[in-house]
């Protein structure tokens, strides 16, 4: 990758829109296009489903699976313990997080269960999340608020949004003496918006209200501090945003919960008598050996970060953002639509980074969906709140403008005939 030289972004730095990011031509100085194995026919705008992996992670990954076929009891049985260990503190030190209090998981949505399900929750509990939660997350509380009894409440959020700490006041209202935990995305999937979680959970810490937060899409586009934010339980992906390989995420959760806190399979780290079982970090035994598995995507996880680190991952980052405000400004321009959050961002409060959903007019979203591929091959997706449609453009390192102007052309051509 070509970077001109200059100051990155501070680690923390909300101003993602700070750093010089074009040439005299206009075009962006950031590419990583040749470092990816993805289909150069297809405008991939859609990073935000499951990433995708840059070659030299992928090789990576690739070598840990070959180490473990060539001695694989040597492997599972004697290294990779220690090797796990190793992948969790660098990815701890990546959250701002003890590595005592991140286990590995395939996939923030598992995460997720293994907290809903480790609260054992009563008849008359109740829930609190919003109705902008991920679909997968929502049918987890609802399942398990139906089975034993309890009350999933969904608190409404008005679009667009203009104030954080209008959002807290919105999760307040449906809070309850009943409410044993309140459930929030840190960045949505349907709007690509930003919540305000670390306030959130203040609050709820102050009245005694275990917290969950589903952060699937914020690790590598928001700088992360997990001990600052203070969520009881953080789940998250590292496939999407982070590059690393398919099947890797985490979960974390504040020491103090770890007695209670179980897993997605009782297996060896239950088991005092076990190689597996580790004496006062019952958390970490239980989740770390879910029986035979292959380990590679979470040892992997170091590769992937030293990639961002190695490329000067706040200038991405911001340049990112610049095409996603630019997208934004053009398509609700085009077809006579309100953006979902305040332009310019008050304060520096990043209502969204790398990802940014617009909304449409009012349309088939299925049909746009599959003509945009089939006829145009753009690969973005189209979600629905409220019967609202918009679409959600990602854009990662490897993006340009040109694929930008790709998909202008493509919604030009097709959302006309679509809303006739």
């Amino acid at each position: 990758m070509e970077v001109a030289s200059r100051k990155p972004l501070a680690a923390g730095d909300p101003g993602f829109s700070s750093a010089p990011l074009l040439d005299s031509a206009g075009e962006f100085l950031v590419s990583l296009r040749s470092d990816m194995l993805l289909d150069p026919s297809v405008v991939f705008l859609n990073h935000g489903s499951f990433g995708a992996c840059p070659a030299p992670v992928f090789a990576a990954y690739q070598q840990w699976q070959r180490e473990l076929e060539r001695q694989p009891v040597e492997f599972l049985g004697r290294r990779s313990e220690a090797l796990l260990d190793g992948a969790r503190e660098t990815l701890a030190g990546y959250l701002g997080a003890d590595p005592e209090c991140v286990a590995f998981v395939p996939n923030a949505t598992e995460g997720i269960n293994v907290v809903a399900r480790s609260l054992r929750l009563q008849p008359g509990d109740e829930v609190v999340g919003t109705d902008l939660e991920y679909g997968a997350c929502d049918r987890t509380w609802d399942h398990l608020c139906e089975r034993f009894g309890a009350r999933y409440r969904r608190a409404h959020i008005p679009l667009p949004a203009s104030d954080p700490d209008a959002i807290v006041e919105a999760i307040w209202a449906e809070v309850t003496p009943r409410t044993r935990a309140i459930f929030l995305s840190h960045i949505t999937s349907a709007t690509a918006l930003t919540w305000p979680v670390a306030a959130a959970c203040q609050r709820a810490r102050a009245e005694g209200i275990f917290t969950v937060v589903d952060g699937a899409h914020a690790p590598g586009q928001l700088p992360l501090d997990l001990d600052d934010i203070g969520a009881d339980a953080y789940s998250a992906n590292l496939h999407k945003w982070v590059s690393a390989p398919k099947g890797s995420g985490f979960l974390h959760v504040r020491r103090e919960h770890h007695a209670w806190m179980e897993s997605p399979v009782v297996s060896w780290g239950w088991v005092e008598e076990s190689p597996h079982f580790r004496p006062g970090s019952p958390f970490v035994s239980r989740n770390q050996w879910q029986g035979t598995r292959d380990p590679a995507a979470y040892l992997s996880v170091p590769a992937a970060i030293a990639y961002q680190q190695e490329r000067d991952w706040p200038v991405v980052r911001a340049a990112g953002h610049e095409l996603a405000k630019e997208a934004r400004r053009r398509i609700v321009t085009r077809f006579g639509q309100e953006p979902l959050s305040p332009e310019p961002e008050p304060d520096g409060y990043p209502w969204f980074i790398q990802m940014v959903a617009c909304p449409l007019p009012p349309l088939d979203p299925l049909v746009l969906k599959r003509r945009l591929y089939d006829e145009h091959r753009v690969e973005a997706p189209i979600t629905v709140w409220n019967d609202r449609p918009f679409i959600r453009l990602s854009f990662q390192g490897y993006n340009t403008r040109g694929d930008l102007e790709a998909a202008l052309a493509a919604l030009d051509a097709l959302v006309p005939e679509l809303t006739e």
